[in-house]
Order: structure tokens, then C-alpha cells, then sequence
């Protein structure tokens, strides 16, 4: 049972009450989410000049040779880095929320994302979009916002601040766990060994089909919810990994994973990325890429499995190089 300031309580998972070992800053973290920021920069900016997906702005007509290699970058990136940034930005939830309580937390989560998001969606993003279609829209700013700007974008969430709306959203189903969510008996140590390789492999397994069974109702090029720009295709990917995250804080997953863990599944990742050329000339795609997005082709399936498969063995490999390496100020 948690306890309010005011000494009532409520009741709460026992997970809360187990806290795992500490051994002062993760730098290794803190690297990593450099390393994916990075890498969020250069695939928007793949995007741009090799037209390898959606984006503001594109800059000329790319030759087929830089339009595969930026197929492949962004489509390496878009199978992990952010299903990793959720599983980071997750680990750090339990406990703050531990130290805050479920109002102050959230408070903070409103103040330090939503305050972003909201600038971006309303401020900024408006005047991207009016400053990159001028020559089509032919009329003042004023008049063209909120009214026409709002029917053909998102509400909220618009370009690139959708991970930061996913985070909050994620953020608030958390605290309503917590604080609703039948007590169970505390745990006297909630931490566990790392799970073996066969149960990572079903968790892929499992995650492949999930996403397929999404994208047989959101195809991966139709992606977007109109008032909140969420991504649906990925979601399956997006939730398991908040998840997870959530979990390996508990059980000091991040410190506890076994080097040859990280050594099998970084090997694996490596065999996964060389693989996406032929498996997407195997599915036809490069005629015609429908068949991978989405709908109940084996195409789609092979693909989810293979971007669920590279998602985990990824996002392993990254945590192990960067906690073997660069775990540095």
C-alpha cells in the first residue's frame, strides 16, 4: 500500500515497494540518449536529401543508388532507436515517481513535456508548414491559423514532438496504474536474473506478430491519427518496450545483463541489418513496398518479424556497447 502526505492510502502495485540497487549515475545512459538523438537527426536528414520517407522538406530527385542506401538507413533506425528511447525514458519513471508521488510527478511530466509539445504544436510547427507551402496556401498567416492549418495537421503532436506526446500519454496510463491497480504481497527482492536468450527470442517472436496483427488495420504509410499524430503501426513496439523499461528498473536489468548476452544478440543484429536488402528485393518491394506495410500478405508478416527480431537484438546490442565502452562523463 502507498501512503498519501495526508496518511490515507491507496492502494498501489508492491512493485513500488522493492527498489533496486543503485550505483550512482549511468552515464552509459546518459551516452545513449546522445547517440539516439544523433541518430534522430541524421535519419530526418537521410530523409531530405535520399527521400527515404516523410519529412517537411526534400531537396532535389536522388539517384537509386542514394535512395536504396537511405532506404536501409532509416529503415535500420526506424525498426529500434525509438523503441529504445522509450525503453530509457521509462526506465527513470519508477523512480521518480517513487520519490514525487503520483501528483507531483505528473505535474512535472505536464510542466517538462507538455510545455514543448504544446509550443511546438501551436507555435512553431505552424509556421514551418506556412513558411514551406507559401507559394500553395496565398493567403496571411493570420487567416491561415488556426482554422485552415488545423485540416490538414494534427492538432497536437505534429512532426517530430509526437514522441514527446507518446511519452506523456505513456506517462499519465503509468500513474493511473499505480495508483489504482490492485495491491499485491511485496516482493522482499524484486530483482532477477536477465532472461535467456530463448525468452528473448519469444518476446521478439511475440512482438513480430503483434505488430503485424496493428498493421493489419494500420498500414505502415497511414500512419497518422489526424488530432494526435500518432504513430499506430509501431505502437505494439512502443508499448512492450515502455514496458520493459519500466520492468528492468525494478530488476536492474540495465547493470545485470550478461555480457555474452549482449555479445550474442549484437552478432545476430548485425546479420539482421545485412539482411534487409534481400529480404525487401525478396518481397518485391522494390516495385512495389505495399505488400511489406501492411494487410495479410506474408510480406508484411516476414517484415514484422524482422523488424521485431533487429528491434530487440538493437536495442541489447546498443545497452551492452555503450555500458561496455562508454560509460564516460
Amino acid at each position: 500500500m502507498e501512503t498519501t502526505a495526508s496518511g490515507t492510502s491507496h492502494p498501489a502495485s508492491a512493485i513500488a515497494d522493492a527498489q533496486p540497487k543503485t550505483v550512482g549515475r549511468l552515464f552509459f545512459i546518459d551516452n545513449i540518449r546522445v547517440f539516439l538523438t544523433i541518430l534522430v537527426l541524421l535519419h530526418h536528414f537521410m530523409i531530405i536529401y535520399a527521400h527515404s520517407g516523410g519529412w517537411y522538406y526534400r531537396v532535389g530527385q536522388p539517384d537509386f543508388v542514394t535512395n536504396a542506401f537511405g532506404s536501409w538507413f532509416c529503415g535500420i533506425n526506424q525498426a529500434y532507436f525509438m523503441g529504445l528511447f522509450l525503453l530509457i525514458s521509462a526506465y527513470f519513471v519508477p523512480g521518480s515517481y517513487d520519490r514525487k508521488g503520483a501528483w507531483r510527478f505528473f505535474k512535472d511530466r505536464l510542466i517538462r513535456l507538455g510545455i514543448p509539445l504544446a509550443l511546438y504544436s501551436w507555435v512553431i510547427n505552424p509556421f514551418f508548414v506556412y513558411a514551406l507551402q507559401y507559394g500553395e496556401i496565398n493567403k496571411p498567416f493570420w487567416q491561415y491559423f488556426p482554422g485552415d492549418f488545423f485540416k490538414g495537421n494534427a492538432l497536437i503532436g505534429g512532426g517530430p514532438l509526437w514522441f514527446v506526446e507518446v511519452l506523456l500519454i505513456f506517462s499519465l496510463v503509468y500513474v493511473l496504474w499505480r495508483r489504482y491497480a490492485p495491491s499485491r504481497p511485496a516482493a522482499a527482492n524484486m530483482e532477477a536474473s536477465f532472461p535467456g536468450n530463448g525468452t528473448i527470442a519469444v518476446f521478439a517472436l511475440l512482438l513480430g506478430v503483434a505488430g503485424f496483427l496493428v498493421r493489419l488495420v494500420f498500414a505502415m504509410d497511414a500512419y497518422t491519427f489526424e488530432p494526435l499524430n500518432l504513430q499506430f503501426p509501431f505502437f505494439a513496439q512502443y508499448i512492450a518496450l515502455f514496458i520493459v523499461g519500466l520492468v528492468a528498473y525494478r530488476r536492474n536489468w540495465l547493470l545485470a545483463m550478461p555480457d555474452q548476452t549482449g555479445r550474442f544478440w549484437m552478432r545476430l543484429s548485425i546479420v539482421l541489418i545485412l539482411l534487409w536488402p534481400p529480404l525487401v528485393i525478396a518481397c518485391g518491394a522494390i516495385e512495389d513496398d505495399s505488400l511489406l506495410k501492411g494487410g495479410l500478405h506474408w510480406q508484411a508478416l516476414v517484415y514484422a518479424l524482422w523488424e521485431a527480431s533487429t528491434c530487440v537484438g538493437m536495442c541489447i546490442s546498443v545497452i551492452y556497447i555503450f555500458r561496455r565502452s562508454f560509460n564516460l562523463k
